[in-house]
C-alpha cells in the first residue's frame, strides 16, 4: 500500500478522517475539483447536500480508477461547501456513508472542509479534489 494513514497520539481521533497520511509510491495523482455533475454535464441531486456529497466522491472515484488507483491511495483530500455551518455536518457524512457503501469502503484519508461563498454554477454545492500515491 503506497498511503498509510495515522492517528497520532495526543491528536483527537476523528472518525471521518485520520489526521496523517504518509506516502511511499513513485507517482503523485492530483485530482482536479470534483462537482456533483454526472458522466453528461448534468447536475446531480440540485439542492440537496447529501446526495451532491455522495456524487463528488463517486467522481473522485472513478478519476482515480482510470489512473489505477483507489481510495486507500489517497493521501489527502480537500473539500468545498458553500455557506458551510457546522449543523451540515449530518447531511455531510450521510453523502459520505452513501459514497462509501457503493465504493466498498469509508475514504478516510486527512483532510480539510472549507466554506467557501460560491462555485463555479450556482447550483453546486460542494467540490471534492484528492491528492493520491501510487507505484
Amino acid at each position: 500500500m503506497t498511503v498509510r494513514l495515522v492517528n497520532p497520539g495526543g491528536l483527537p481521533e476523528i472518525d471521518s478522517y485520520h489526521q496523517v497520511s504518509v506516502a511511499s509510491g513513485s507517482k503523485l495523482v492530483f485530482v482536479a475539483g470534483q462537482v456533483a455533475w454526472d458522466a453528461d454535464g448534468a447536475t446531480v441531486g440540485e439542492g440537496d447536500l447529501a446526495t451532491q456529497v455522495e456524487q463528488c466522491y463517486l467522481n473522485v472515484g472513478t478519476a482515480l480508477a482510470e489512473v489505477g488507483a483507489t481510495f486507500d491511495d489517497v493521501a489527502k483530500l480537500t473539500v468545498y461547501v458553500v455557506d458551510w455551518t457546522p449543523d451540515k455536518m449530518p447531511l455531510f457524512l450521510e453523502g459520505v456513508a452513501r459514497a462509501a457503501a457503493r465504493l466498498g469502503g469509508t475514504p478516510a484519508p486527512p483532510g480539510t472542509l472549507l466554506g467557501v461563498a460560491a462555485l463555479d454554477v450556482p447550483e453546486h454545492l460542494v467540490e471534492i479534489e484528492a491528492t493520491a500515491m501510487i507505484d
